[in-house]
């Protein structure tokens, strides 16, 4: 799977007092869609972590180009960007699927950690799962 689209409807409590979306509520939602993308490829993170193997954030950024506001229907689309020996990249596209308008871009990276939150190499099953696809030079 090149990219995976996860559909989200912005939230009144998702708004600031200016009415657009919150700039930190990107991070969730690239969390919620990240999480899905991999639920998609048959790899719920929840058995990810019963395997012995976690995922932490260790870079992350966002650009915002356009606001969205309460009751936006939004499209996250999300692709790993860069595999490593043990880190995965992501990349996030925020779009406004009614208009398709692009409205942030975003990445985060992820190192394999074991119990102990020591490196591991990546999972074979993982490694096997996911494509790499980058959607956009960040």
């Amino acid at each position: 799977m090149d990219s995976f689209d996860y559909e989200y409807r912005v939230r009144y409590q998702d708004t600031d007092k200016m009415g657009i979306s919150y700039y930190a509520n990107y991070f969730v939602w690239f969390e919620a869609a990240r999480t899905e993308y991999f639920r998609a490829l048959g790899l719920p993170y929840t058995e990810c972590e019963k395997k012995g193997y976690f995922l932490p954030v260790v870079e992350t950024g966002a650009k915002y180009i356009a606001p969205s506001t309460y009751d936006d229907l939004l499209i996250i689309r999300t692709s790993v960007s860069r595999m490593r020996k043990s880190s995965l990249g992501f990349q996030y596209q925020v779009l406004n699927k009614i208009s398709g308008r692009l409205l942030a871009t975003g990445f985060s990276v992820h190192v394999f950690v074991d119990r102990e939150m020591s490196p591991v190499r990546i999972p074979e099953d993982v490694a096997r799962a996911v494509s790499v696809f980058r959607l956009f030079e960040f």
